[in-house]
């Protein structure tokens, strides 16, 4: 499977080590210092060393996306999924990466940047995204809804990825409106939303007998 998405992983991993030629680049500019974490009012409140900024960041999303995609390769139904989830799944975290490294470095070189706003903007539209695939989901070990449940009967699992994919969808608007509000509750909320309406209606229509 992975040499299938060979050509895809090769060019996430550039994108995703791409920040790190920038901070090669900007070496000399940046502090020793850099902001690598802001609360949802935009306060600075953690910081890393710039070799842990500029190299370490992108270096733990280049191992996490060759983890996911081992992860799929030894799924023994990675069959079952979708071919189009699996390339935006590869996608996320080069995006991630390249936003989420290049605002440290505009913080850290001075510049205001609303932070809040990008990464609800960016959450927002991720979240559209895997909410528009999920209901596409068919039974797997790697991704999805991985309860006994829904890996025990196939109608449970499209029922509850059915009702997730809307959930997800919701969630990336709230994510996409809350880009003016900042409010920390908005993730709280989502999470609990996808952890437990999800898991709750796949229980019922287990004791319906799906």
């Amino acid at each position: 499977m992975l040499k299938k998405y060979k050509w895809t992983l090769l060019t996430a991993g550039f994108m995703i080590l791409l920040p790190m030629v920038l901070g090669l680049f900007l070496w000399n500019k940046l502090p020793d210092m850099i902001p690598t974490h802001f609360g949802t009012d935009n306060e600075i409140n953690g910081w890393s060393s710039k070799p842990m900024a500029v190299f370490g960041m992108p270096l733990f999303m280049l191992a996490m996306e060759f983890v996911c995609a081992f992860f799929t390769n030894a799924d023994p139904k990675r069959k079952n999924i979708n071919d189009k989830l699996m390339r935006a799944i590869l996608w996320i975290i080069p995006i991630i990466s390249i936003v989420t490294c290049l605002s440290c470095y505009a913080a850290a070189l001075g510049y205001v940047i609303d932070i809040g706003m990008i990464m609800n903007i960016i959450l927002g539209i991720v979240f559209i995204i895997m909410g528009n695939y999920m209901h596409k989901i068919k039974q797997n070990y790697t991704v999805g809804i991985k309860i006994p449940w829904t890996l025990n009967s196939e109608e449970n699992w499209n029922r509850t990825h059915r009702l997730a994919s809307w959930l997800f969808i919701l969630g990336g608007i709230a994510f996409i409106g809350n880009a003016f509000f900042k409010s920390e509750w908005v993730l709280v909320a989502f999470m609990i939303a996808v952890g437990v309406i999800p898991m709750g209606y796949s229980y019922i229509l287990y004791k319906k007998g799906i």
